[in-house]
């Protein structure tokens, strides 16, 4: 552990291969829905982004190459 008492995880940490093949929602699309979203696609993972339509986020998502979901369409199956 680090002084701190917080532990260090790495690349070598994670498997990914337990998440592809399967789709992930992030509902929201704030400060940490964008951030999630955007690193889990840029980890070549199956992500979607469930937002309500017509809020600010919604037209961040829309800016960032999301498709308009919405939360309950992005949990379904």
């Amino acid at each position: 552990m680090s002084e701190a008492g917080a532990k260090m995880y790495y690349d070598k940490d994670a498997n990914l291969d337990l998440l592809k093949g399967k789709k992930i929602a992030v509902i929201g699309y704030g400060s940490q829905g964008h951030a999630q979203a955007l690193n889990l696609r840029d980890s070549g993972l199956n992500v979607v982004v469930g937002q309500r339509e017509g809020s600010d986020n919604h037209k961040k998502c829309i800016a960032d190459g999301w498709k308009h979901v919405s939360a309950a369409e992005a949990t379904k199956g």
